[in-house]
């Protein structure tokens, strides 16, 4: 005669078998989250956030200052090695009148490659204004970092442009 199987053998295997499941699933989720984005967004958080004041104070002071900065941005030719481009930046005081004896300099940052960001000085042109030509390494889109910086005082803007 056969044997058989009281009803409901089974309920052990399906406890064992949900429980495997669940393990599972955890370890997975926890592999996935040590492996992958950090969650570090910023380098130097705590200290970027320590002089968050000093740059509102900073700010506040460039603005009391008055002055305005008119950039211009001419893209020239675009070759082999990369796209020519003009900058030209004439800095005015509150009174409208041009300012003179600044070093400026601009940070040209690609948002989309690293390793072309670069540095350049501009040259002083006269009349409160500075400029020069270089060759962006690729056409597309550029951020301008611009810092001028004379005795006792700075100013500093950024603007986008794009070179087709």
């Amino acid at each position: 005669m056969a044997a058989t199987r009281e009803r409901g053998w089974w309920y052990p295997y399906i406890f064992v078998g949900c429980f495997v499941v669940v393990v599972g699933v955890n370890g997975a989720l926890a592999y996935f989250a040590t492996s992958t984005f950090t969650g570090l967004e910023t380098e130097g958080a705590y200290q970027k956030g320590l002089i968050y004041n000093q740059n509102l104070a900073l700010a506040k002071a460039q603005e009391e200052q008055g002055w305005t900065a008119d950039t211009t941005v001419t893209p020239g030719q675009i070759g082999t090695d990369g796209a020519k481009v003009e900058v030209a930046i004439s800095y005015r005081d509150r009174d409208g009148k041009p300012v003179e004896g600044l070093a400026v300099g601009i940070d040209l940052i690609r948002p989309t490659a690293k390793g072309l960001d670069h540095h350049e000085d501009l040259k002083p042109l006269g009349k409160g204004t500075y400029g020069g030509t270089f060759t962006l390494p690729a056409k597309g889109v550029w951020d301008m970092d611009v810092a001028a910086t004379g005795v006792g005082v700075g100013h500093q803007h950024a603007q986008r442009f794009v070179i087709k």
